[in-house]
């Protein structure tokens, strides 16, 4: 089951720098063929291209444990690209209007969907995934938060500054006990 999940996040994050990719691309084409000329659009476009392609990078070395941080933010960032698009295509934005007939502008909202709906996904599932493996290291270091119940039902007793460490990750700045929170019956 973990290597189908870890199959099924590699995927998405090959899927989601991908389209990140992609979508940095049009940006930068776009720009290079006449979009730089324009007043705030044509930065705006450079700026999109640059941030994309850094974005798209990042979620391939990004390590398993930090991946659901950056999925979100380059989701966000996929989303807002999305957003001045549908903006420019109905008001317009900073002046300058869109017509859906221009070049690119069909497939940009295609890879900008997917984009958004796949890192999204990527976002759940990472994030989802560092809960489930601290859940896991507490489970086998015997740490349990107060209010449970240990091993044969016994109550737990537990000092809030132990468990206040163990929360902010074993942090010394809340206590200078060295041993972590442990079931005591």
């Amino acid at each position: 089951m973990t290597t189908n999940r870890a199959a099924a996040r590699f995927a998405l994050r090959l899927a989601g720098a991908g389209l990140t990719a992609t979508m940095a691309a049009i940006h930068l084409r776009l720009w290079a063929e006449g979009y730089r000329d324009l007043a705030t659009i044509g930065p705006l476009f450079l700026l999109n291209g640059v941030v994309g392609t850094l974005l798209a990078v990042t979620l391939l070395v990004t390590p398993v444990r930090r991946l659901g941080p950056v999925a979100a933010a380059t989701a966000l960032f996929t989303a807002g690209t999305l957003g001045g698009l549908i903006l420019s295509l109905t008001t317009g934005l900073f002046g300058f209007g869109e017509s859906i007939d221009a070049e690119l502008v069909r497939p940009t909202v295609y890879v900008e969907t997917a984009g958004t709906a796949v890192l999204t996904v990527l976002a759940v599932a990472s994030l989802g995934h560092r809960r489930h493996h601290r859940h896991c290291q507490r489970k086998r270091k015997g740490v349990l938060r107060a209010g449970r119940r240990g091993p044969g039902g016994t109550s737990v007793k537990a000092d809030p500054l132990l468990i206040l460490r163990d929360l902010l990750g074993h942090s010394s700045a809340v206590t200078t006990r060295s041993t972590p929170l442990r079931l005591r019956p």
